[in-house]
């Protein structure tokens, strides 16, 4: 009896042996067939690659196989993108055009655009975009302007057409990680990857970076003027403000109206119906009072990431620029369209004017130091130098990187 079990016990040992071995070998095969990569297929390398950097109103597909290929590599990992957001209204669209074409410029990893503009922008905005398709280096969505139905009217006409917009990206855009937006008389003089980095140095409790509203609190506005809290000393300028918008819509917000805090989707009509009275600029007046009372939220970038006539128009006060040059030039005032501060609409019509091609961006800065050299007579003028002393960098770095880099 004891012989017949060690005879089945040994039976069943070796199928079992026999079916490990069969197992192993069929694994095998299968890996050599997937061209030693294995495994489940990976997300296209990014989208931008196969769709010729075409934006479509809600995206494109996903790339092709640089082979032809339908079987991807593990070794394959995807680009990351980033996000760009900017709200147009009314007589925008070429500001806008021009703000996107100094983001594609100098940027080195790939850009998704966010574009919310009123109905009638629209086809302007997706044939000009269409035609710069052959970039292959970003890709674009647009967005109609949209407020919460019982509340729109109201959110619309607050300070700006549109400006509110901005509020509710982080309840808009739900599967965005993390946004840069700026305003539409924005324009970069180094790469966005740059600032994009600054990411990254946001501690465990901030959740958005913007730039001081002045540097010199005797011509500061929040600290003479305004009738509402602020952050700091003199506030802090939306007009680039870079989001970690997963952290900000699960934060819980402390606030002046309610001992319970908040989530950025419910603090945001109790804050204008409060303040609705007090308020000069708008949703850029609310963002402060909302970060005066949560300071530890935000990270507070220099002023040459956001350089703004106030810098200079009464003498150079951003040392920073001073040091290094302007990083993100901010027209506000309508500069770029005046003869007030011709230094800023000088860059302005130098890459309104710049096409794509090589050459054209390797000839813009003999030209723009000509014209800026015309505008010494005024505060900006006389410091001429910082406007063109980064942007020259990023023109030689641009020329430095090698072809698939750009």
């Amino acid at each position: 009896m004891r012989r017949y079990l060690r005879v089945v016990v040994l039976c069943v040992a070796c199928g079992f042996c026999s079916l490990l071995y069969a197992f192993s070998q069929l694994a095998v095969s299968l890996e050599e067939g997937a061209g030693g990569g294995g495994g489940k297929p990976q997300a296209a390398v990014a989208s931008w690659l196969a769709g010729g950097g075409r934006g479509a109103v809600r995206g494109a597909g996903p790339a092709a196989h640089p082979g032809g290929s339908d079987r991807y590599s593990l070794k394959i990992q995807p680009v990351e993108k980033m996000h760009l957001a900017v709200v147009a209204c009314g007589e925008r669209l070429e500001e806008t055009m021009t703000m996107l074409k100094s983001a594609i410029i100098f940027s080195i990893k790939p850009l998704q655009f966010h574009i919310f503009a009123e109905d009638q922008l629209h086809h302007s905005f997706k044939g000009r975009l269409d035609d710069w398709s052959f970039l292959q280096t970003f890709n674009y969505t647009l967005y109609p302007i949209t407020f919460p139905s019982e509340n729109a009217a109201e959110w619309k006409k607050l300070f700006k057409p549109c400006a509110s917009q901005r509020l509710f990206l982080p309840l808009i855009l739900k599967e965005v990680d993390s946004l840069l937006y700026v305003d539409t008389d924005i324009l970069f003089l180094r790469p966005i990857d740059d600032i994009w980095s600054l990411l990254k140095k946001f501690n465990s409790t901030q959740i958005a970076a913007m730039a001081p509203e002045h540097e010199e609190p005797r011509i500061g506005w929040y600290n003479r003027f305004a009738r509402h809290p602020y952050y700091g000393k003199t506030g802090v300028n939306s007009g680039v403000m870079l989001m970690n918008m997963t952290r900000m819509r699960r934060k819980y917000f402390k606030n002046d109206m309610t001992t319970v805090r908040l989530q950025w989707g419910d603090i945001l009509m109790p804050l204008l119906k409060k303040y609705k009275l007090n308020i000069t600029w708008g949703d850029q007046d609310l963002l402060n009072i909302m970060f005066f009372h949560n300071p530890e939220s935000l990270f507070v970038f220099p002023c040459q990431w956001n350089y703004r006539p106030d810098h200079c128009i009464y003498g150079s006060n951003c040392q920073e620029a001073e040091e290094e040059g302007i990083f993100i030039l901010h027209g506000n005032r309508g500069v770029y369209h005046d003869d007030k501060q011709p230094a800023f609409r000088a860059v302005y019509e130098a890459l309104r004017n710049c096409s794509f091609e090589d050459d054209n961006i390797r000839s813009l800065l003999k030209p723009l130091e000509l014209e800026l050299q015309k505008t010494v007579h005024t505060y900006c003028g006389k410091i001429y130098k910082i406007f063109i002393k980064q942007l020259a960098k990023s023109v030689r770095d641009r020329y430095a990187r090698s072809p698939k880099e750009k």
